[in-house]
């Protein structure tokens, strides 16, 4: 049987996980990210978001992700810094631009919730996918 989570759900799991500060949670991958480091780290809107549309699109630059979420560069940034220390993001530089990426090794079950997530927030994430499509001059991985 399986069991599905709806978007109210989630944030919901995510809110009551937010009550535990978010103390920068460095975690090294090794020894694998823990679940209430995990929803500390996306305990934030910006970076729930962010997560789950990179989760969705691959990688994604901050540029990218400033126009799709319409907030400022050091914002998305601070966030990505704090989601890289995490282990959930992993980054890779090409040329002059930095491509963020979901790390690889995280748990099966982290990457369950992202998932979950990604289908919970479905909404959102459309609003933020058409704000990319729509952005001019667009960085290209490769």
């Amino acid at each position: 049987m399986e069991v599905g989570l709806d978007a109210v759900t989630f944030y919901i799991l995510i809110f009551v996980y937010s009550y535990i500060l978010f103390d920068g949670c460095r975690v090294n991958i090794t020894t694998m990210i823990k679940p209430v480091q995990f929803f500390k780290c996306l305990s934030d809107e910006t970076r729930l978001h962010a997560t789950l549309l990179i989760y969705l699109e691959g990688e994604l630059c901050v540029c990218e992700l400033m126009d799709a979420l319409d907030d400022s560069q050091p914002k998305i940034s601070r966030h990505l810094a704090q989601l890289r220390q995490c282990g959930i993001l992993t980054d890779a530089r090409r040329g002059q631009w930095v491509f963020y990426s979901v790390e690889k090794n995280l748990p099966a079950w982290a990457s369950e919730v992202l998932d979950i997530g990604s289908k919970a927030s479905e909404e959102d994430l459309a609003a933020f996918q058409s704000n990319l499509k729509a952005m001019k001059n667009r960085p290209q991985c490769c």
